[in-house]
């Protein structure tokens, strides 16, 4: 028990020396969702949008941890010219950003590695066949969504004067879009639904620490 108290005495300690920043962030997100099964659609990629705050920590002259809170939204259309699926999807997200670059005072150019964690809290399915509104059930699609959303991003970015910085990163959500086991009044409709991959894309954001 002593041990664990040093330790978590030692990291509070190494968190309130390091110079640590505050920041809100914000962007634009293109997302687009793939299939990996015998269902072949067209996927048509959305333009939309993120933002939150972060927590900037710089530990050494190379490395810095940046953990961020935001709303992020994502979505895709998927289209087979028999039918068209439209889905979009707001989540609660925790990122934690590491990052690894150089401070060259004026600038720091870095790569950033980044985890995420998040929740749907708002989503939008829309199904249609043949340019009609398809007779499954939108709380159908709903439920079927997974809710909980796990993935990573890539990338990189420039910080400006210890204050401005825009980082631009591909991330990948882990999984399927839909628990195909939910679609059980509807199987034939949607059977190639459960072999929608989980959203991924690209994201530019901007962020100011203060």
């Amino acid at each position: 028990m002593k041990k664990l108290f040093l330790t978590l005495a030692l990291v509070f300690a190494t968190l309130a020396s390091a110079n640590a920043q505050f920041g809100v962030i914000g962007g634009w997100t293109s997302s687009n969702a793939k299939v990996d099964g015998s269902w072949k659609p067209d996927t048509k990629s959305m333009s939309l949008y993120h933002l939150g705050v972060a927590y900037k920590i710089k530990m050494g002259p190379i490395f810095a941890a940046q953990p961020e809170l935001s709303y992020q939204v994502k979505g895709a259309v998927l289209n087979d010219n028999i039918s068209t699926l439209s889905t979009r999807g707001g989540y609660v997200e925790l990122g934690l950003g590491m990052q690894l670059g150089v401070d060259l005072l004026v600038f720091r150019p870095f790569f950033l590695f980044q985890p995420f964690i998040g929740y749907q809290v708002y989503g939008n399915e829309d199904l249609q066949v043949f340019g009609l509104n398809s007779s499954v059930p939108y709380n159908q699609l709903k439920d079927a969504k997974n809710k909980f959303e796990g993935g990573f991003g890539v990338g990189g970015g420039l910080e400006l004067m210890n204050h401005f910085q825009i980082t631009v990163q591909w991330f990948k959500n882990i999984g399927q879009l839909y628990d195909g086991g939910k679609f059980n009044d509807y199987a034939d409709v949607l059977s190639g639904l459960k072999d929608v991959k989980n959203y991924s894309g690209v994201k530019i954001t901007l962020g100011m620490f203060f």
